[in-house]
């Protein structure tokens, strides 16, 4: 008998852009909309998140605009950075952890690191270690860094990364860290090459996140489609079932992050410099759901969704803002074409137009 509802308890999208200004008073409230209950929130601002009060002032924002939902922050990876602010912001519990961008490979990275070497940053990641907190990776080497010495190139960006990948793993065994957004096969392979005489979820060191939007598209759905065009790109067809065997596998090292980025339609819509981004905020749930059904998977899909990614962060009940369970259940929406505050900010959620079988509601504890 097919299922018709399924409570997936407390909720978590471990990678999520929300902006400022207008566009993050539009989509901070979406992220409860679509079925999250725990959002962790990336940095990379104008200027980046690299001071305890921009974190904090950041946070407080969020937290007016959308006070049921529970919001995890970060740092932007810099020499701002040091050994004494990463104490002192895990100490008030300011921090989950630290996103590293490479320079250059996606949006706001400019004041990003050379992945080509991370010695500089290494009394950050030991403080991070002592702290319990979490190393966010964007994995891809850029190809503009090196004059393309290594034939790198979009497709082939995440896999390069990887040597990096396993030497902070190596340097660093206890520190957490976290493939964001995998796009391939090979990124698969290493997380589950790393993981493979971890026996206890509790012992997990290096996880991955995988976006609803990885698990739908391949690299024939964003050539000429702006509105499917991300950083990291998607990949190949075998990529993609990759990607969605490891998100059905159970394995607690795999876990949802939607890295959902809006863009003003304006600026996925310009015939040049096309903005890197998908939006899926607003049906976050929706959208994994339907893969997990497709898949005859549903039965793991509260473990993608929310016990592994919880359990990786160490989120406590008392930080949550609130303690709703995520019902979702069969029925039947469109996805609509754009998203707007009715002020003159658009944004174009994943898929528009296309049908979803699941519909998200909130039942109190």
């Amino acid at each position: 008998m097919a299922i018709e509802e399924l409570n997936l308890g407390v909720t978590c999208d471990m990678h999520v852009h929300v902006r400022e200004g207008t566009m993050c008073e539009l989509v901070t409230p979406t992220i409860r909309e679509g079925g999250i209950s725990v959002a962790y929130i990336m940095p990379n601002l104008q200027p980046p998140i690299t001071t305890l009060d921009r974190v904090i002032n950041y946070k407080e924002t969020l937290q007016k605009i959308a006070p049921k939902t529970t919001f995890l922050m970060s740092f932007y990876l810099s020499k701002d950075l040091t050994p004494a602010l990463i104490h002192e912001a895990a100490r008030v519990g300011a921090i989950q952890g630290v996103k590293c961008y490479p320079a250059g490979v996606t949006t706001n990275s400019a004041a990003g690191v050379d992945p080509n070497d991370f010695s500089a940053f290494y009394p950050i990641f030991q403080a991070m270690e002592e702290e319990g907190l979490v190393l966010n990776l964007h994995g891809e080497k850029p190809s503009v860094s090196n004059g393309h010495e290594d034939d790198i190139h979009v497709l082939n960006a995440e896999e390069k990364f990887l040597p990096a990948l396993s030497k902070l793993h190596s340097d660093f065994p206890n520190l957490k860290i976290i493939l964001e957004h995998c796009t391939t096969e090979a990124a698969i392979n290493a997380i589950n090459e790393i993981n493979k005489d971890v026996k206890n979820a509790s012992d997990v060191r290096v996880a991955a996140t995988l976006t609803a939007h990885h698990l739908y598209l391949t690299i024939d759905d964003w050539a000429g489609n702006p509105i499917n065009f991300c950083k990291p790109v998607a990949k190949l067809p075998r990529d993609k079932r990759a990607l969605v065997e490891a998100a059905i596998s159970g394995k607690p090292y795999f876990f949802f992050g939607t890295d959902s980025a809006p863009h003003p339609l304006s600026n996925k819509a310009k015939h040049i410099g096309v903005c890197a981004g998908v939006f899926s905020q607003s049906l976050a749930i929706p959208y994994v759901a339907q893969v997990f059904e497709e898949n005859d998977s549903l039965d793991k899909l509260k473990g993608f969704v929310s016990t592994s990614g919880l359990q990786f962060y160490n989120v406590k009940c008392e930080q949550l803002k609130s303690k709703d369970n995520v019902i979702i259940y069969r029925n039947k929406q469109i996805i609509p074409e754009t998203i707007s505050d009715n002020k003159g900010t658009i944004i174009a959620p994943f898929k528009a137009g296309d049908e979803l079988n699941w519909t998200v509601r909130w039942e109190s504890v």
